[in-house]
């Protein structure tokens, strides 16, 4: 079972690196709302077969609840990414979601006492920082780079979403990974509608799917398999592990750019990837 959990966790991560990377796009030429909706409904279409049979017995059980609550967490938190990743650099904004770790972790241990070792916690401790060096252009830390454009608001985005990843393991633990994430996909969906009926904001939604189809096509694909394979390894594996491992699309982020942008790793930065990659390869054999 803890080696399905580290398996999917690797993929959240991989579907993550190139699904944030088209998420940004979509959100500098269509907006928040565009994108979230976008992305949740396809979700919600494309789960529905899955999970058909099962709906019934969820609106009339106590899970329904859990499920709400995740919902609206997450509601909250996507829109803080979405506005994280218009407003700043991926190279600002990376480094910081990393926080989104301890607080997962804090939560697992405080709400369902979920309990990690000594060795876990060092190794964790250890890709964070592996992360945090891959990600910053400079290790210089300016007032200029604290003042940057997206800074604050990834902040909070982090937290929000720390809360949400535990939420969301919470309602696959009760419910499903299926099940959850086309829960999730419906709320976030009905109220992204309703904001952009409200704002008149359908036409535009349908003119910017004429030149960004390809766009949002992987973007729904990626962002849906990840919150899928997520929802899954937190089912099976500890919450601040799978957390922990699943933010290595970090890295992805980086290899990619060096690759399609032609950008040169700097020293502080391969030292990262080597901190990150070896601290991540130590967790996951804790779990097998």
């Amino acid at each position: 079972m803890m080696e399905t959990g580290v398996l999917l966790a690797i993929v959240a991560m991989v579907c993550w690196g190139f699904g944030d990377f088209l998420i940004q796009k979509s959100t500098r030429k269509t907006g928040d709302w565009n994108t979230l909706f976008v992305i949740t409904a396809f979700g919600a279409v494309a789960l529905l077969p899955f999970v058909y049979g099962d709906i019934p017995a969820l609106l009339s059980g106590s899970n329904l609840w859990v499920l709400t609550g995740a919902s609206f967490v997450l509601f909250v938190a996507a829109l803080l990414d979405f506005e994280a990743l218009k407003e700043g650099k991926l190279a600002v904004v990376e480094p910081i979601w990393v926080l989104e770790i301890p607080v997962s972790g804090l939560l697992a241990v405080l709400i369902i006492g979920e309990s990690i070792s000594a060795e876990q916690i060092g190794l964790i401790a250890c890709l964070i920082v592996g992360l945090m060096l891959v990600s910053l252009k400079s290790t210089k830390i300016s007032r200029k780079l604290l003042l940057e454009r997206g800074v604050f608001i990834s902040v909070i985005a982090a937290v929000a979403m720390g809360a949400a990843n535990f939420f969301v393991g919470m309602g696959s633990r009760a419910t499903g990974a299926l099940m959850v994430n086309w829960f999730l996909n419906v709320f976030l969906a009905a109220f992204s509608l309703i904001f952009l009926v409200a704002k008149g904001g359908v036409k535009d939604m349908a003119r910017n799917y004429k030149v960004e189809k390809k766009v949002w096509l992987g973007m729904c694909i990626f962002d849906n398999l990840a919150w899928i394979a997520f929802a899954g390894a937190m089912s099976l594996s500890p919450i601040a592990i799978t957390v922990a491992l699943s933010e290595n699309y970090i890295i992805l982020a980086a290899l990619l750019g060096m690759y399609l942008n032609k950008e040169r790793m700097r020293g502080h930065q391969k030292l990262g990837v080597a901190l990150a990659i070896g601290a991540g390869t130590l967790l996951a054999l804790t779990l097998a």
